[in-house]
């Protein structure tokens, strides 16, 4: 009887769940195996209906097509992810040190000021930024450059500069968040141990490679690796700045979310950017395995 009762809970707890599980299906399951289905034709604009199927050309072209663009995109990609964090890091470890100075005056203002570029839409400040900032006519930088007697500069023109300057307005949105997160994790240390440190004469430097570090580690931890994602598959900022339908810039620097854009809604070849979104997918999939796989081996 109480096996029977297991069976009929079991029964009630599926039959819940079918509109969920239907809804998933519909909503992420389907989407995925529906653009690996068209990342192997060759669908585009002018065989709307009548596509067929390429095998994995659309992979070996993206792959091994050196002017295909899509390596030079996810290089570009990777460099753009690996000195956003190393500059987030290094600057938001620094902010949130310098926030936990003791008897430090208006900190609550300061945190305050700090969570401004969050709470801001991200479409708001990336114009704003663009049009105030890096405008080659009236924007505030070249203003100063003009105040100093030197020539103004178009900042979004050529690649290395509008690199640069989406790299520094990535920082101005994302830098709120890592501060906080640290500001946090560094309240949490017992400050007892910063007493015994300084008894031994230990420099600030060295508190922070021997001490700091390793006692917020793992409270950023996750912290990192979900700002990893996130600035891996970083679209806006770069779009926005440089490559917006009717107010692009020149600068041709293409992360492989942008890449899979301009192919699917400018080139108009659904299957080849069908075939990029799934790399993608591949990539940030084996990036979460990865670091899901570390994250419990250090755990252990």
């Amino acid at each position: 009887m109480k096996h029977a009762n297991q069976k009929l809970s079991s029964f009630y707890a599926w039959l819940l769940a079918i509109p969920a599980l239907v809804l998933i299906g519909l909503i992420v399951v389907f989407p995925i195996f529906y653009t690996g289905y068209i990342s192997l034709t060759n669908m585009n604009i002018f065989n709307w209906f009548t596509f067929r199927i390429v095998g994995f050309r659309n992979y070996f072209n993206a792959l091994f097509l050196f002017d295909s663009g899509f390596l030079t995109a996810l290089f570009v990609t990777v460099l753009w992810t690996v000195l956003n964090m190393i500059f987030q890091l290094v600057i938001a470890f620094t902010m949130a040190s310098l926030l936990n100075i003791e008897k430090l005056k208006y900190r609550k203002v300061y945190k305050t000021l700090l969570m401004f570029p969050w709470a801001m839409p991200g479409y708001v400040s990336i114009l704003l930024w663009k049009n105030g900032m890096f405008n080659s006519q009236f924007g505030l930088l070249n203003q100063w450059l003009e105040r100093l007697g030197l020539e103004p500069v178009r900042w979004l023109a050529n690649d290395v500069s509008a690199f640069v300057s989406s790299m520094v307005v990535n920082l101005w949105l994302a830098l709120p968040f890592m501060i906080m997160i640290i500001d946090g994790a560094l309240q949490s240390i017992d400050r007892s141990y910063y007493e015994s440190a300084l008894i031994e004469g230990a420099s600030w430097l060295k508190r922070s490679i021997s001490l700091t570090i390793p006692a917020i580690k793992p409270i950023i931890g996750p912290a990192v690796i979900i700002t990893i994602f996130t600035t891996f598959k970083q679209f806006d900022v770069i779009y926005l700045l440089t490559q917006q339908v009717g107010s692009k810039t020149g600068a041709r620097i293409h992360t492989v979310l942008t890449y899979a854009y301009e192919n699917a809604f400018v080139t108009n070849n659904y299957g080849y950017s069908s075939a990029i979104s799934m790399i993608i997918f591949a990539l940030l999939l084996g990036f979460s395995l990865s670091a899901r796989y570390l994250s419990k081996g250090e755990n252990e």
